[in-house]
Order: C-alpha cells, then sequence, then structure tokens
C-alpha cells in the first residue's frame, strides 16, 4: 500500500463512517460505483475521482434532502454501490437508517461534513450530536472537507492514491479561486444593505465567511413550519434597513418568501426577489450551475447584485445561464 502513503498519513483524524472493515478493492475489477448521496458531494468525489470511478448521485435537482424518502430501489441502490458518500449531520436525515444498515453489512460509509473538526462547525440547536450540515456553503471548509473523499478512496483503490491526491489539489486550487472571487463580490455589498434573508437556515456558514448578516424563515431543517410572527419580524428588519432584496431557494417552496415582499410593501417598502439560489440542491445536470463551482457562482453573483454590490452579469467565469 505505498502508493497511497501520502494520503494514509493523514487518514484519519477524518472519522470515516463504516462498522466493518475498509477492504480495498481487487485490482482487476471495473470501475467501482461511488454513490453520493446529494449532489454537493457528487460533484468533488466526481473530481477526485475521475477517471476511476463511476460517481453517481441518489437525490436529484431541486429535491429538498431534508425531506427525503428513499424508495426500495433506492434503497437497493445504496446497497450495490462499492463506496458511500454523505454529507452527515442530520441533512439526510430520514436516510440515517439505510446508510448504518448499508455501513453494518460491511458498506464503506463516508459521511464528509461529520470529518471535520466540530469546533469549525455550527451547532445544530435541533440535534445536540449534530452541527448545522450546510458545510458546502463556504467553500473553504468543503476544500477541506474534501480531503476525506481522497482519503476513502485511496483505502478503496490504493493503486490509484497518487492520482486521487493530485485530483484533490487541483480541485482545492479551483475552489480557493472560487472564494477568492466569492470576498470580492461580497465586499462591494454596502455596509447597510448586507442581510441575507433566505427561505431557510442554509446560509450561515456563507454568511460568516463573507461578513453578512443572514436571517431565515425557515430553520435549518425545512421540516420546520413558516411561522407568521417570524415572517413579521422579518419584514420589520427588511423595512428598517431599507433592504432591497430577499432569495428564494431552488429546493424550497417561495411562498413564505412572497410573503416577506408583500408585507412589506403593505408598509411602503419596495422588497424586490432578488433572484433563487441554490442551497440544498445544483442545478440541472449536464449545466455549469450543476457543478459545485457554478453553484456556488451563481449564489455569490446573484447575492452581489441583488444587494446593491457589483458582480458580472454571468458570474465569475462568464459561464452563468442568469444571475
Amino acid at each position: 500500500m505505498n502508493s497511497c502513503s501520502a494520503i494514509t498519513r493523514r487518514a484519519l483524524g477524518l472519522g470515516l463512517f463504516a462498522l466493518t472493515p475498509f477492504p480495498a478493492l481487487a485490482q482487476n475489477r471495473t470501475q467501482p460505483r461511488a454513490l453520493s448521496t446529494v449532489a454537493m458531494v457528487g460533484d468533488l468525489v466526481r473530481d477526485i475521482g475521475v477517471g476511476s470511478i463511476r460517481a453517481e448521485t441518489l437525490i436529484g435537482e431541486g429535491v429538498d434532502p431534508h425531506l427525503f424518502r428513499p424508495t426500495r430501489a433506492d434503497t437497493a441502490r445504496l446497497l450495490a454501490a462499492d463506496i458511500i458518500f454523505a454529507n452527515g449531520h442530520r441533512l439526510e436525515g430520514r436516510m440515517g437508517d439505510v446508510l448504518a444498515r448499508a455501513a453494518a453489512n460491511g458498506k464503506p460509509v463516508v459521511m464528509v461534513a461529520e470529518t471535520l473538526p466540530r469546533a469549525k462547525l455550527r451547532a445544530n440547536p435541533d440535534y445536540p450530536d449534530a452541527a448545522d450540515p450546510h458545510v458546502w456553503m463556504d467553500p473553504v471548509l468543503w476544500a477541506e472537507a474534501a480531503g476525506s473523499i481522497a482519503v476513502a478512496l485511496a483505502r478503496l483503490m490504493p493503486d490509484q492514491a497518487s492520482a486521487f491526491e493530485a485530483n484533490l489539489t487541483a480541485l482545492r486550487q479551483r475552489l480557493a479561486a472560487l472564494h477568492g472571487y466569492g470576498a470580492r463580490v461580497m465586499a462591494s455589498i454596502p455596509a447597510r444593505q448586507r442581510l441575507l434573508v433566505t427561505a431557510h437556515d442554509a446560509f450561515a456558514y456563507f454568511a460568516a465567511r463573507y461578513g453578512l448578516e443572514v436571517d431565515s424563515i425557515q430553520g435549518l431543517s425545512t421540516e420546520s413550519e413558516a411561522n407568521l410572527a417570524r415572517i413579521e419580524a422579518i419584514v420589520r428588519g427588511l423595512v428598517d434597513r431599507r433592504i432591497p432584496a430577499v432569495f428564494a431557494e431552488t429546493s424550497v417552496p417561495d411562498r413564505a418568501v412572497r410573503a416577506l415582499i408583500e408585507g412589506a410593501g403593505a408598509r411602503g417598502q419596495r422588497v424586490a426577489l432578488g433572484g433563487t439560489l441554490f442551497s440544498d440542491s445544483l442545478g440541472k445536470p449536464g449545466t455549469y450551475e450543476g457543478t459545485y463551482h457554478g453553484m456556488m457562482d451563481h449564489n455569490f453573483t446573484t447575492i452581489a447584485r441583488a444587494l446593491g454590490g457589483e458582480a458580472p452579469a454571468r458570474g465569475m467565469l462568464g459561464r452563468l445561464a442568469t444571475a
């Protein structure tokens, strides 16, 4: 396992979640199937394992992972995969039993967000045993978490360890550039307007990294109900600070967000729908927004422009379909 040494020396402190040994695959077998629960994880797995694995994602575009219930076919896919990557911290709350069953049956299961030190994560008021799961909203933390994917793939395929290490390095360089763009355009938002209001509490890591305040109608999980008193409190803040826009999310119905706009209008403050952000799901597969980089480029660009900052209309790389 000498080819694996660069990665395995760091291995683990990373908290790979598997209840039985993590076996390497035979070197002569076909490309292993790496199944990710959500696309934010799956995109990292695809980038790190490119050329060596078959990367697949279980939960599709626009589907809320907080509410996702795996069917029998979904469970069969999970149990048939060679390795499973999940976000963890209860993002896939209704899949917990299936993931535990897969691990108990000897399947390698990696909880990517759970490999980060808890001190770097935000508390989850609903679940003391978990942190806020929306770690991917901070590209700096997400780049760190990506190391667990390279470690796991190297344990599964030791002969490809050097390729996974090189792919991880290249990925982290791209994420550093993405973070640099985000920091620059977020800094252009005027001080009084640096309040990000969204449908549910998915943007706390984003706001902490880029110096924004954040407010949301629902909590960390979309299982919580929109509360009238909560909506009224947010409306007061929008009016008092003259915030120009609020944001919907692709995986959450926009009814409550539109109620904010109507409430502010009734008080004489025009608040626009600043755009629809990607929170718990990427865009359409095969598009730029269907990648993690495109998702974050869209969010950075949309938020900056709607809140009075400056950003190119088509984003960091000129590839956004809309902004």
